[in-house]
């Protein structure tokens, strides 16, 4: 069975920083694509960043491009989110999900089948 489960959230004040972990179980994982997703109350499912086994393979939204970082360890079973210059609008609970093959866009949910159950990030002002 494939797991993951995210940890690391919790509450910060504007301007800090936070590092996520998605710490995955279940199989090798070296050629899946893995994914940060996130979901602000009462708000739609909106992408985060993505990376694919190759390092040149990684993409980030827009919203968070220059002060999001996803990583993953050379075990390639745990997959990071660091996030710096947070702002009250990142407040969400952040998803992590995997594929083996992603063949349409990474940026999409519908791209993955397997998902952990969140961990809730907090920025106040």
């Amino acid at each position: 069975q494939v797991q993951l489960a995210e940890s690391g959230g919790g509450l910060v004040q504007a301007g800090g920083s936070l590092t996520l972990s998605c710490a995955a179980s279940g199989r090798a994982f070296s050629t899946w694509t893995f994914a940060w997703f996130r979901q602000p109350p009462g708000k739609e499912r909106e992408f985060v960043a993505a990376k694919s086994y190759s390092n040149f393979n990684t993409v980030y939204a827009d919203s968070v491009k220059g002060r999001f970082t996803i990583s993953r360890d050379s075990a390639k079973v745990t997959v990071y989110l660091r996030m710096n210059s947070l702002k009250p609008e990142d407040t969400a609970a952040y998803y992590c999900a995997t594929a083996a093959d992603v063949t349409g866009s990474p940026q999409s949910w519908h791209s993955y089948n397997y998902w952990g159950q969140g961990t809730q990030v907090t920025v106040t002002s």
